[in-house]
């Protein structure tokens, strides 16, 4: 109808250094309430600030808070460099939120932390800080994310080595400078080691790659400090023996060791995806996530 004004669509990009647009996302974004979302594969740090340029200038002041980026790919380090790059890229009043979560590594991080915080607060009568924990299948996405939440939260943190002690130190040096943090590393290739380790921990977190047993009952048993235990890893066996996919809370068969299994953490993870994004949609101002701003949201949620 002529003079009827048309309120510009809700539209995301989707840049992706891989191959691949992640369709868990792009259902996420449709379902979050997303009019459009436009996707660009092999995208490169070099290409960011011309595809946030293009973005910002083609929409107008009041189009700009109705259009979001989303930055996915696999690499933690790489997607914090791009999130970087595009707020170095926004020209004020042309700004727009900016989302980063490659691999959906950031949120599923946040929602197993403060899964984790809220059982030692429940329980234990306290959060994260002053917490040991020791991250098992450290020097993937999540592990690492986890570990890095975790310290700055106030917790002792152990990145814990399977395989070659040096390739987790360079992570957890690369993390430390980057972040901040003070996470330490330790030997746990033999049985013996991850039995000795848990011993002084109070929560363990399994991330190992899928179908990896990281952990026996036995070995949690042995530890009188030991009091939560997460596994993001759905398929069988589960990381952490005795702690079911379903787990949500309960205590392992046999101890008194509080377990959290991957679908519940998953659960958790879409609820905060699901909220970041409508974040993004609901406000008239930019906003720019990381997984420390999910961490945040996430624990609230769970208050």
């Amino acid at each position: 109808m002529e003079g009827t004004k048309v309120e510009k669509p809700y539209v995301l990009h989707f840049i992706t250094p891989a191959k691949n647009a992640s369709p868990f996302d792009v259902n996420m974004a449709y379902d979050a309430g997303y009019d459009a979302i436009a996707q660009y594969t092999n995208v490169q740090l070099s290409e960011v600030t011309g595809l946030v340029q293009d973005a910002i200038f083609s929409r107008g002041p009041r189009g700009v808070w109705r259009t979001g980026m989303l930055i996915g790919g696999r690499d933690v380090d790489l997607a914090m460099d791009m999130l970087e790059t595009a707020k170095k890229s926004m020209v004020p009043p042309f700004e727009i939120s900016v989302f980063a979560d490659p691999s959906g590594a950031f949120t599923t991080s946040a929602a197993m932390m403060a899964r984790v915080e809220q059982l030692l607060t429940k329980y234990y009568g306290g959060t994260l800080q002053g917490r040991k924990v020791s991250i098992f299948g450290a020097t993937g996405p999540v592990g690492g994310c986890t570990a890095v939440i975790a310290s700055k939260y106030g917790a002792t943190v152990e990145m814990v080595a399977h395989r070659a002690l040096t390739d987790v130190v360079e992570k957890a040096e690369a993390y430390n400078k980057r972040y901040g943090t003070n996470i330490q590393c330790v030997d746990g290739s033999t049985d013996e080691l991850k039995t000795k380790i848990l011993a002084t921990s109070d929560v363990a977190l399994c991330c190992a790659a899928a179908g990896v047993r990281v952990l026996t009952i036995e070995q949690m048993k042995t530890s009188k400090t030991l009091k939560v235990v997460a596994d993001v890893n759905a398929v069988p066996p589960t990381g952490a023996e005795g702690v079911g996919v379903m787990a949500d809370g309960v205590l392992i068969e046999g101890t008194e060791i509080y377990g959290i299994g991957a679908l519940a953490i998953g659960n958790i993870k879409y609820q905060t995806q699901q909220r970041l994004f409508k974040k993004m949609l609901e406000g008239q101002s930019h906003v720019y996530i990381d997984f420390i701003t999910a961490f945040e949201l996430a624990r609230k949620d769970l208050v």
